[in-house]
């Protein structure tokens, strides 16, 4: 893979950045593997902060757009805003400002919808789901619905913390991302 390879950045927070994973064997680095393997031209750069919010997202995604020069950006954020209870509003404002920030970097945006705990109650629960849905549709991104869909209700594929996916969890999460990645990614350039 070249240096001037299109770069896919995955900017999202501890669940994309590795928490508590041996180096190397968190789904951003199956991705670039499985990119590779497949003949695919990409060079994935994980600009991932665990802890971090939408707001601090928003805030660092700029400089991240200027530096890496993407051709998409996964973005991968709200967790941490659903966790703390903060307003949906400020969530959706925070990931539309990304969307368009990426836009204008000329970056396409695959956006990761997460659920949460009901500890604020189902109805901050739901909404918090649908913010996801509705500002991909809004946006007109592609969405993964749950970035750990198949496997969340399963205690074995987490951490001993029970909230951070453990590493036989990553290809499940990886294979999530892909169904909706694919499609975005130019056609392999050589068979391998």
């Amino acid at each position: 893979m070249a240096a001037t390879a299109p770069v896919i950045l995955v900017f999202g927070d501890s669940l994309a950045a590795g928490y508590g994973l041996p180096q190397g064997k968190g789904w951003v680095d199956l991705l670039q593997k499985k990119l590779l393997d497949g003949g695919f031209d990409y060079r994935v750069v994980n600009a991932s902060v665990s802890g971090e919010t939408s707001l601090g997202g928003r805030n660092r995604l700029p400089a991240a757009l200027t530096s890496h020069r993407p051709q998409i950006v996964i973005l991968e954020l709200g967790s941490n805003d659903g966790l703390r209870g903060q307003p949906l509003s400020a969530l959706r404002d925070n990931l539309v400002a990304m969307i368009q920030d990426a836009r204008r970097a000329r970056a396409r945006v695959l956006l990761a919808g997460m659920r949460i705990p009901p500890n604020y109650g189902p109805d901050y629960t739901r909404k918090f789901q649908a913010t996801f849905t509705e500002v991909a549709g809004a946006q007109h991104v592609p969405l993964v619905p749950f970035l750990l869909e198949g496997f969340a209700s399963q205690p074995e594929m987490f951490q001993s913390d029970g909230m951070h996916p453990n590493e036989q969890a990553q290809a499940r999460i990886l294979a999530n991302v892909w169904s909706q990645l694919a499609s975005q990614l130019r056609k392999p350039a050589r068979p391998r």
